[in-house]
């Protein structure tokens, strides 16, 4: 049993990434499905931690800008026995925001939002607890190329 951490900026690809790789396979978590929940982050807690306890992997599709962000995460992971696979978008801005002012509705973001993300970035490392951790580029003709990392 896995649980899958996505991390990267708004417009990173995450979102596709996942569902290219894990459609049908994990259980997917996002607080952007949330929006309207008082507590997302206590909501999603609540909803990786009953895929974990019913033994299903689970994939967690946000940000996660910072260590203190994932922690949580990797230690209900830690809990429930699952492995922590983390997968890093790299920071890459101006392709990032450009994405964005592609996407309709409230799947598009406030540019002030990306601007946000990146002043607090930090990119994550083995020692944070993962299992296995990747470096993941999207390419110009939208194919990801997964690296991994030490």
């Amino acid at each position: 049993m896995d649980l899958v951490l996505l991390i990267g900026l708004q417009g990173s690809g995450k979102t596709t990434f996942c569902e290219r790789r894990f459609a049908g396979t994990h259980t997917y978590v996002s607080r952007d499905r949330l929006r309207n929940n008082r507590r997302p982050r206590r909501r999603e807690q609540e909803l990786i931690r009953l895929a974990l306890t019913e033994g299903q992997s689970v994939v967690v599709d946000n940000t996660h800008p910072t260590a203190a962000d994932r922690a949580p995460i990797i230690a209900l992971a830690r809990q429930h026995g699952a492995r922590v696979i983390g997968y890093f978008f790299e920071p890459d801005l101006e392709a990032c925001l450009e994405r964005n002012r592609q996407r309709q509705g409230k799947a598009c973001v406030p540019d002030v939002a990306l601007f946000a993300t990146v002043k607090i970035w930090e990119p994550p490392t083995i020692a944070e607890g993962f299992d296995e951790l990747y470096l993941v580029q999207l390419s110009t003709n939208g194919d990801f190329a997964v690296t991994p990392q030490p």
